[in-house]
């Protein structure tokens, strides 16, 4: 299964050809920016936003939303790290070789890359983290899986990876990070709530820490505050006496 694109008129290889042609046309500065951006900058994108998204779900909401949405921000590392897991078998498989070493005239930003094409672990590893974003904030994870997209069209620029290559890594992250969410969540959101409750810790899952929690677990059932009346009773106590 090695040439799975290696004809020319296949438009697997034209549409790569295409987008690698930018490569060529463009200023050496832009091609060195392509290249940070698609193997060190989307990624560090990417734990930046997970960061912003844990910094503004731990202050706004109640505690069960934040006990949600900081289980699924742990889920997002943990669904990249399988997905790349489940890639390995995936390329031992196909062992399809990189474009650079089938197709000439390819303008290659990056080199020293041997391993198999298919499928692109930074397209895999990037949606599985924007997917996991999604679970835990919509908001946060449409921009990310943005974010994602601009990887795999990095990674086609840079001619280290086949279209197909991207398309595949995104269709694989995205899968591990959405079939697994729900026994994820099952097991990770006791485990974030334990660590809310915990004095120590809490302030990693709401602002104000366990105090926050526990404040806003009285709130959540409708526990009316206590009086702050001298002591001597209220004042319906006092009618009825006299």
């Amino acid at each position: 299964m090695a040439g799975l694109a290696l004809d020319g008129s296949n438009p697997d290889v034209s549409l790569l050809y295409d987008i690698n042609g930018l490569a060529k046309a463009a200023p050496t500065w832009f091609d060195r920016v392509m290249e940070f951006v698609g193997e060190f900058g989307i990624m560090l994108a990417m734990v930046l936003a997970v960061l912003w998204c844990w910094w503004s779900v731990r202050r706004r909401g109640t505690t069960e939303d934040s006990v949600t949405a900081v289980a699924g921000l742990v889920w997002a590392p943990l669904a990249a790290g399988i997905a790349l897991l489940i890639n390995i078998p995936i390329r031992g498989f196909v062992e399809r070789p990189r474009p650079f070493l089938d197709h000439e005239g390819l303008e290659v930003l990056v080199q020293g890359k041997t391993d198999f094409s298919f499928v692109s672990d930074h397209a895999t590893m990037a949606m599985a983290i924007a997917v996991g974003l999604f679970v835990a904030n919509r908001k946060f994870g449409l921009v990310a899986i943005g974010l994602a997209l601009v990887e795999g069209f990095c990674r086609v620029y840079m001619g280290v990876h086949y279209p197909t290559d991207v398309i595949g890594g995104l269709a694989l992250g995205t899968a591990v990070a959405l079939l697994l969410a729900p026994l994820a969540m099952m097991l990770l959101t006791p485990l974030v709530g334990a660590v809310a409750r915990t004095r120590a810790t809490g302030w990693l899952v709401r602002a104000g820490g366990a105090s926050a929690v526990a404040e806003g677990r009285g709130e959540s059932r409708g526990i009316p505050e206590p009086s702050r009346g001298s002591g001597r009773g209220a004042p319906d106590e006092k009618d009825l006496a006299a």
